[in-house]
């Protein structure tokens, strides 16, 4: 772990820093600069819930380099907590600004994830409007061990310098925790469905709705299967007001 000087608050026994989304892409180039291996997380309720009852994870979770206020659910935890954070950091906002960096200042990326073909269609949505992206590779969420050895060969020769992991949690965390040693110099980040998105096979909310922190409501009317995902969001509220 890194030490950019970023205040942290916290929220559960997972120390999650109060940064914004400017400074969260400035602290990322520094760390683009360092010639290190670097590991961020995007903190929801339903992630710190999942920490709370698996160890692996929340140590994961504190080794991270940052560890960014993503969902509505932190930010209300950090005023109940009276230590409020400035600003929701979204994962998918901080990986697009990210891959605006990567194609400003060549860096090679990695997507690693999602169902065949959607990284395949994020990459390509994202490169028609925003400009085209150094790829060293690409790769489906699904895969054998042998398979597994491949992608880290091409992650670590093909120099990845970002390395965006859509697995779901835990799994994507532990994965990267498990085979940083492998990446060589990079930023690692897990992003939950975001390659969904991207690649327009899934809406995102509207703006206002995430200005009015009902992102959870938006993906329950998409997704009525995540119903029991929700519960998490009550009980995540119990736990912090205790």
């Amino acid at each position: 772990m890194t030490d950019f000087q970023m205040i942290s608050h916290n929220i559960m026994d997972v120390h999650v820093h109060a940064v914004t989304m400017e400074e969260a892409v400035r602290n990322c180039i520094l760390m683009a600069e360092d010639a290190n291996f670097h590991m961020i997380a995007t903190a929801n309720a339903e992630m710190l819930m999942i920490a709370g009852r698996d160890s692996m994870l929340c140590s994961i979770l504190n080794q991270a380099d940052m560890v960014v206020p993503d969902g509505a659910g932190i930010l209300w935890a950090g005023e109940q907590l009276r230590c409020p954070f400035p600003e929701r950091v979204a994962g998918i906002d901080l990986m697009e600004n990210l891959l605006c960096e990567a194609a400003a200042r060549k860096w090679p990326v990695f997507f690693l994830g999602g169902a065949p073909g959607v990284a395949r269609e994020a990459a390509d949505r994202f490169q028609k409007s925003k400009g085209p992206l150094i790829i060293s590779g690409i790769h489906d969420g699904y895969f054998d061990e042998e398979d597994e050895t491949e992608i880290l060969r091409q992650i670590r020769e093909g120099k990845s310098l970002l390395l965006f992991v859509g697995m779901g949690v835990p799994k994507q965390e532990k994965w990267i925790s498990r085979h940083a040693a492998a990446f060589g110099p990079c930023i690692a980040m897990g992003i939950g469905g975001a390659f969904d998105v991207m690649a327009g096979r899934l809406k995102r909310e509207p703006a206002w709705m995430r200005n009015h922190r009902m992102e959870w409501a938006y993906r329950l009317y998409l997704q009525p299967s995540r119903i029991g995902r929700m519960v998490s969001l009550p009980l995540f509220m119990r736990a912090v007001r205790r």
